[in-house]
C-alpha cells in the first residue's frame, strides 16, 4: 500500500472536530425554487466547504426525484471542479448498476484530468429510484440481475480504470480515456491518476465486500441508522488489506441542521419530513416550506414516520449538532462524518453548514 494512495482515502481532522467532516450534496430543490437555483447553491456550497476545510464533497445519484436535482453526479462534479482547487469531490455514488462500467471508467476519468487527485469514485448497487424508472435507466426489467451482477460489474469497472485486461479477455484492446493507456503511449511521460472506489451500502452486502476487497465504506446512517453499527462491524470483522489501503476506514452519511434557534432548526427538519412522507407514499414533490408543513395535517402513520424520520436528524443549534455529531461518532467509531442537509432553501442549508464549522472551530479562510 502506497503512502499516497491512503492519503486520498484518509483525511486530517481540522479544528477541533473528532475525524474529518465532509458533505453530501442531494442538490434540493425546494417549492418555489429551480434546479438552477439549486445548483447555484450547490456551487456556493463547496466553496464554503472548501473555505471552511472541509475534507470531501460529494453528489448522490437519484432520479425521477422533482425535489432532488442530482440525477448526472459526473455532470454537476466537473461543474464543481471549476470552482474549486483543493477540496476532494465524488460520487457518493454512482449506481453501477444503471450504467456501463466503461461509461464510468470514461466519466471519472475525464473528472480526474480535470481536478487531478482530488476525485471519488462512490459506487453503489440500489437504482436510486423506484422500479419503473430504474427499468427505463438499465433497458431492462430484470432489476434484480443488476444487483447480483454488482460485483462482476465491479471488477469489469477496475479494469477499465486500471488497463489491466488480461491477454485473450475480449476487452483487452479496450482503453478507457483518458487513462493509463495515454502514459503508455506516451512512454510513461503523462502520470494519469486512478480514482480511488469506494463502496456505499445500508446494509450488510457492500460492507462485507468493502472489507474482502479492502476497499474504504460509505454507510447510509442518514436513512438506515438501525443498521448501522452491524454493517459496521461487519465491514472491520472482514477486512482484508490491500494495494489501496491498510486498515479499515469507513464514513458515515449522517443527516443535520443547524440554526441559531432550536425551534427554527424543528421548523427546517419538519419541512424536509414532509417531503420523505410525500415520497415514501407516492406522491414526490419539491421539498416543501416550512409553513407549509407547519399547516399541513398529517394521518397518524404520516405523523409517525415524520417523528421517526427526524429522530435520526441530529438537529438544533450549533453546540445540540455537534453534541449529536460527536456522541453518533463516539457509538460507531466512524473515521469520518459526512453531513448532508435537507432543507427548502439553499440559503439555509448554506447557513447550517457555517454553523457546524463555527461549532468545531473549522478555519474560516483556505
Amino acid at each position: 500500500m502506497s503512502a499516497d494512495a491512503t492519503e486520498e482515502i484518509r483525511g486530517t481532522a481540522r479544528g477541533t472536530a473528532p475525524v474529518p467532516l465532509s458533505i453530501l450534496d442531494l442538490v434540493t430543490v425546494g417549492a418555489g425554487r429551480t434546479a438552477t437555483g439549486a445548483l447555484r447553491t450547490s456551487a456556493d456550497l463547496v466553496r464554503l466547504a472548501e473555505r471552511r476545510g472541509f475534507h470531501r464533497y460529494w453528489v448522490a445519484e437519484h432520479h425521477s426525484m422533482p425535489g432532488v436535482a442530482s440525477s448526472s453526479p459526473a455532470v454537476i462534479l466537473a461543474h464543481l471542479a471549476a470552482y474549486t482547487e483543493r477540496i476532494r469531490l465524488g460520487s457518493g455514488g454512482v449506481m453501477l448498476p444503471n450504467h456501463a462500467p466503461l461509461v464510468i471508467a470514461e466519466q471519472f476519468g475525464t473528472l480526474e484530468a480535470m481536478a487531478p487527485g482530488r476525485i471519488d469514485l462512490g459506487l453503489g448497487r440500489a437504482p436510486g429510484t423506484d422500479g419503473a424508472t430504474a427499468a427505463a435507466l438499465r433497458r431492462t426489467d430484470r432489476l434484480s440481475e443488476g444487483a447480483d451482477d454488482f460485483p462482476q460489474q465491479l471488477a469489469e469497472l477496475t479494469r477499465f480504470l486500471d488497463d489491466d485486461f488480461p491477454d485473450g479477455h475480449p476487452y483487452r484492446r479496450i482503453h478507457a480515456v483518458p487513462g493509463p493507456v495515454q502514459a503508455t503511449a506516451a512512454g510513461g511521460v503523462q502520470s494519469p491518476h486512478r480514482p480511488p472506489v469506494w463502496l456505499l451500502g445500508s446494509s450488510g452486502f457492500s460492507a462485507r465486500l468493502a472489507g474482502t476487497l479492502g476497499l474504504p465504506f460509505a454507510f447510509a446512517h442518514h436513512f438506515s441508522a438501525q443498521n448501522t453499527v452491524p454493517a459496521l462491524d461487519l465491514y472491520r470483522e472482514t477486512f482484508r488489506p490491500s494495494a489501496v489501503l491498510g486498515e479499515p476506514y469507513a464514513l458515515i452519511g449522517v443527516s443535520a441542521l443547524a440554526a441559531e434557534d432550536e425551534r427554527e432548526a424543528r421548523r427546517q427538519v419538519l419541512a424536509a419530513a414532509l417531503g420523505m412522507v410525500r415520497l415514501r407514499t407516492g406522491r414526490p414533490g419539491l421539498v416543501p416550506t416550512p409553513e407549509e408543513a407547519e399547516a399541513y395535517e398529517f394521518g397518524p402513520m404520516e405523523r409517525e414516520f415524520a417523528a421517526s424520520w427526524n429522530a435520526n436528524v441530529v438537529h438544533g443549534t450549533p453546540d445540540e449538532v455537534r453534541s449529536g455529531l460527536d456522541e453518533l461518532h463516539k457509538r460507531t467509531g466512524a473515521d469520518e462524518l459526512m453531513i448532508t442537509a435537507n432543507a427548502h432553501s439553499g440559503e439555509v442549508r448554506l447557513r447550517s453548514y457555517e454553523l457546524i464549522a463555527d461549532a468545531y472551530g473549522l478555519p474560516t479562510a483556505a
